[in-house]
């Protein structure tokens, strides 16, 4: 049994699945089964068919639903599929609020797909509680939230959204995928759903696709359940265990990983070719103190903004350690280029508009040296010295 009591830490590796109770083995069996037989059709089994229920993949989503203290968790084939099987609780005519600076994919769900179900939107800044008041309609239905946002690390104040939402009648949907439940709960906040993109921190290996959802009452998990059974875009049982294995390391992969971002951000914001920092961990980043209210700690990404993209090509083209990819929330560092990679399906004038300029860069920070790190990134800046002006471009 588990204790309650127990921390964060110890609750990742000691839990209802520590051991398997036929076999006493120490790792979730993996159920390659895509149907189950039935003894009686009167009294069906536990489970019938994999889409509606597999062993891992309950593994897993139980898991995840005792770590972020909700009622049940779900397990779907990716983020995006997690995200738009949530949406999919909406009904035609009914409108969403959302983070303006969203993720793209999240942010072409909703402004290419959604819309032509008729559920209307609209994008507003939720740091701001009075915009967020003001726009919320008689037909809003869903508050979503992403915080810290992707990639300018906005922090909303998720207990002030969810009294919004609650006096409206609103569902509140929170992102939680740079925090994880390891810093961030959004449920304990009042939150209705938390999102992840599992492929990122949770799993973390930079080897496995996944989405998880977790609601926090029975009524949602109901819908939920017959929307995640109905659309099918369920994980697969050995992906089930690779999110599994992942999360027994979560704690020291973050811990380790936020301690090396924040000697990053620190050294980046002295940097004179580097514009601004964007972190969490910053005491005078907006929303620092509401984040240290919900979150326990800045995380291990950060974005900084080169002047332009010329400077981003030379940057990308001199540091060594980092992958250059899309993700993030591996063991190793993953740097992005979110105008081409993470927000490429917003249009520029919609990335321009909320901040996310051509020489934007996001750092998720992995598990190499921080000294090797900090070196590898000074070597790449001190190439761009002999950049000179937009017009006359980077004098290699």
């Amino acid at each position: 049994m588990t204790d309650h009591s127990h921390t964060f830490q110890t609750k990742l590796l000691h839990n209802k699945h520590k051991a398997d109770e036929e076999t006493g083995a120490v790792s979730v069996p993996i159920h390659h089964a895509s149907t189950f037989h039935q003894t009686d059709f009167d009294q069906p089994g536990r489970y019938d068919y994999s889409r509606s229920g597999n062993p891992t993949r309950e593994a897993l989503e139980t898991t995840i639903a005792n770590l972020e203290s909700g009622f049940r968790g779900f397990a779907f084939a990716s983020g995006m599929a997690a995200i738009s099987t949530s949406f999919m609780l909406l009904s035609q005519r009914d409108h969403v609020l959302v983070s303006e600076d969203v993720y793209g994919g999240t942010y072409r769900m909703i402004h290419d797909v959604l819309i032509r179900f008729g559920i209307e939107h609209t994008f507003v800044d939720m740091t701001n509680l009075e915009e967020v008041a003001t726009a919320i309609q008689p037909n809003t239905k869903v508050i979503y939230i992403e915080t810290p946002s992707n990639p300018l690390l906005k922090i909303t104040d998720i207990q002030a959204v969810v009294k919004l939402a609650k006096a409206n009648e609103c569902l509140t949907f929170v992102d939680n995928t740079f925090m994880t439940p390891a810093l961030q709960r959004p449920l304990e906040f009042g939150a209705d759903i938390v999102l992840h993109s599992a492929t990122k921190f949770i799993a973390g290996h930079s080897d496995v696709v996944a989405g998880l959802a977790v609601v926090r009452n029975e009524q949602l998990a109901e819908k939920l359940s017959f929307l995640q059974n109905s659309f099918g875009s369920i994980l697969s049982p050995h992906d089930s265990w690779l999110v599994l294995r992942g999360l027994k390391t979560l704690h020291c992969r973050l811990e380790q990983s936020s301690r090396s971002a924040f000697r990053l951000a620190h050294a980046l914001a002295k940097e004179p070719i580097i514009e601004e920092v964007y972190y969490p961990g910053f005491s005078f980043h907006p929303g620092h103190s509401t984040h240290l209210y919900q979150a326990g700690g800045p995380g291990a990404v950060l974005s900084f903004r080169l002047p332009d993209e010329n400077a981003v090509r030379f940057f990308t083209k001199h540091v060594q350690l980092p992958v250059y990819a899309v993700s993030l929330g591996a063991v190793e560092s993953i740097l992005s280029y979110p105008a081409k990679m993470s927000h490429a399906s917003m249009p520029s004038e919609e990335r321009k508009k909320r901040g996310i300029t051509d020489g934007l860069l996001r750092i998720s920070v992995g598990l190499e040296n921080a000294d090797d790190l900090l070196q590898d990134f000074q070597n790449a800046l001190a190439a761009i010295k002999r950049y000179d002006t937009p017009t006359r471009g980077l004098q290699v």
